[in-house]
């Protein structure tokens, strides 16, 4: 499987490839027709490269970045590092990371910008502005993402008038992908489930419910939901995902928009019950009504 991902900055578009392993790979595929390469050295720097400029406009920077203090490129003591990332603490698991430029003609000589912190599900920025992504939700919805389970009590059988116990079960996954030589971890977790009760009811919850022990059955849970009929139903469930993804191993950054990924409906049967009285003394009469 092959993911293409497109960075828009300061209106100039630059393309990147995102490949994870599979036995069907797809072609690789470039949008626009002027991208860029975005590549990696060797030192923790991750680099963006534009697109030549116009004749006779000015030379573009190539612009990157490190973290300050323990990355691959920036090796340090324990008590300084944390003296370092301590600036950013503002935020959980800010750390701070050093911006570089260099002349697209001379792309070895780089030139330290400004300092910066970088937190977790907040794009880093590059001095000047413009927010740097690098996995859309084109990708994220194009990850093998496996479905959450679908679980309901008391089983394929339930009864009408009862609280029928249906839920989510977890479903929380991550991709380990590769972007242009750098590793990239990416991370999905379910924020919403839609389920359909197959009677026409349908419930939005954030909550994935769960299951009970079988003493409590026929409890009032958030997801559960009471048949007004008997019949035979298909109860559904769709899950929506969020993802995030991290560029060995540095500052969680959100993924915009979400994938909803369908699981296999459940068939249910709901069934009367009826509760009769009778006089008969079945120790008398084993052979009388009701007994």
């Amino acid at each position: 499987m092959t993911l293409t991902t497109v960075i828009l900055m300061l209106g100039v578009t630059v393309a990147s490839s995102i490949s994870a392993a599979s036995p069907d790979d797809d072609p690789s595929t470039t949008w626009g027709s002027r991208s860029a390469e975005v590549h990696a050295a060797t030192d923790g720097r991750v680099v963006y490269a534009f697109p030549p400029p116009p004749p006779g406009a000015a030379d573009p920077y190539l612009y990157s970045y490190k973290p300050a203090c323990g990355g691959t490129g920036a090796p340090a003591p324990v008590r300084l590092c944390q003296k370092i990332n301590a600036e950013c603490a503002v935020r959980p698991r800010g750390q701070m990371v050093v911006w570089f430029r260099a002349s697209r003609s001379n792309p070895s000589a780089l030139e330290r910008l400004d300092e910066a912190c970088m937190y977790d599900g907040v794009p880093p920025e590059r001095p000047g502005g413009g927010l740097v992504v690098s996995v859309t939700q084109r990708q994220l919805r194009e990850l093998p993402i496996a479905p959450a389970g679908l679980g309901v009590q008391p089983g394929r059988d339930t009864l009408k008038g009862a609280e029928t116990n249906v839920y989510a079960e977890p479903a929380g996954q991550s991709f380990r992908v590769t972007v242009l030589g750098r590793g990239v971890e990416v991370r999905v977790r379910p924020v919403g489930h839609r389920f359909d009760y197959g009677d026409g009811a349908a419930l939005d919850s954030a909550a994935p419910g769960g299951p009970l022990p079988q003493e409590r059955w026929g409890e009032k849970t958030v997801t559960s939901h009471v048949y007004k009929a008997t019949g035979d139903y298909l109860v559904g469930l769709v899950s929506v995902f969020a993802g995030e993804f991290s560029v060995e191993g540095g500052p969680w950054q959100p993924i915009a928009g979400t994938a909803e990924v369908p699981t296999p409906p459940r068939p249910v049967s709901v069934w009367r019950s009826e509760v009769r009285l009778y006089a008969e003394d079945c120790n008398a009469n084993p052979e009388g009504e009701g007994c």
